[in-house]
């Protein structure tokens, strides 16, 4: 029997009269069998079972801590006044100040197909380019009356504003505690979340009023 550095040789002897012509040395390696022998090397140090803690154990096992050491409570509460800070004192909507100039301006809320309107079939019930104009079909319900509550001068204002109106206003802030006030005026108060009415209608300042007439909505951003 040849020894393994005989075949290697052989092997490689082969491999450079083959190379040029072809990649035959994996092949040729592959086909030669080397005695092996295996050995038991014995273990390097103390062995130990191998144990994973299942996930939700290590949690309850965290929380279970936080609640002995009163830090769960903690965080309970400081979440409890986070949630009823936001609710009672709302981020102030961000580029609305008192007003300064007052202005008067208008707003056409007619608006153009841009597509045909079909109905299940496939008709046209209205053809792109149709103009429409929500007040053609419904009134404005309410009169809007937009305010800081900061300020009290437009809280008073808004008092005499509601006191004197005709029709329903709906009062919106745009800062301000709104149940700090819906609790003084015993009424429904809304708040401008993220200033989703005031960019909808231009409104930088405040106290302003948004009403309709004829077939346009009317802005009044009023100076005290």
């Amino acid at each position: 029997m040849l020894l393994a550095s005989e075949l290697l040789g052989a092997a490689c002897k082969h491999y450079r009269m083959v190379f040029r012509s072809s990649f035959a040395l994996p092949f040729l390696i592959l086909t030669i069998s080397f005695p092996l022998r295996a050995e038991d090397l014995g273990s390097l140090g103390p062995t130990y079972e191998i144990i994973e803690r299942d996930l939700i154990e290590v949690i309850q096992d965290k929380f279970r801590r936080m609640d002995k050491s009163g830090e769960l409570s903690k965080m309970q509460e400081d979440y409890k006044r986070q949630v009823i800070g936001a609710v009672e004192r709302p981020k102030a909507v961000r580029g609305i100040r008192a007003t300064e100039t007052a202005r008067t301006f208008y707003i056409d809320p007619t608006w153009t197909l841009d597509r045909n309107v079909v109905d299940e079939k496939g008709r046209v019930l209205f053809p792109a380019g149709t103009t429409v104009n929500p007040f053609d079909y419904e009134k404005l319900s309410k009169t809007l009356l937009f305010l800081d509550a900061r300020d009290k001068g437009q809280v008073e204002f808004a008092k005499r504003f509601l006191a004197s109106a005709k029709g329903l206003v709906k009062p919106i802030l745009v800062a301000g505690e709104p149940l700090k006030l819906m609790r003084e005026w015993k009424r429904e108060i809304f708040y401008d979340q993220g200033g989703a009415l005031t960019r909808r209608f231009s409104i930088t300042q405040s106290p302003a009023v948004v009403s309709q007439e004829g077939k346009r909505l009317r802005v009044d951003e009023i100076r005290l």
